[in-house]
């Protein structure tokens, strides 16, 4: 398996447990197609450097996890129509620290 770093920034009108529900759905994504999540991390809301889709603020989650090319076909396709989210990006690390 290979190792993964998740990152995605969700609208900041989400409420918190909005948030958490956010977080679980991927996180469950990931667990359903042969990943496994390692430490999920919430950076909380910050501003961007420019806007995005009108918004000045999002809230950043960053995941750790390990997969295959299907755990993150799976993951980009949810994530790509899902009006709730800004932006997303998947890098391939070596080893998680």
């Amino acid at each position: 398996m290979n190792c993964y770093e998740h990152t995605f920034i969700a609208k900041q009108d989400l409420s918190e447990s909005q948030n958490k529900k956010l977080v679980d759905k991927y996180e469950n994504i990931i667990n359903k197609n042969l990943g496994k999540v390692l430490k999920t991390e919430t950076w909380g809301l910050r501003t961007l450097a420019h806007r995005i889709k009108n918004n000045k603020k999002g809230f950043y989650f960053h995941i750790k996890f390990e997969g295959d090319g299907k755990t993150i076909k799976e993951l980009e396709k949810n994530e790509n129509i899902d009006e709730s989210l800004i932006r997303f990006l998947t890098v391939k690390v070596k080893k998680h620290n």
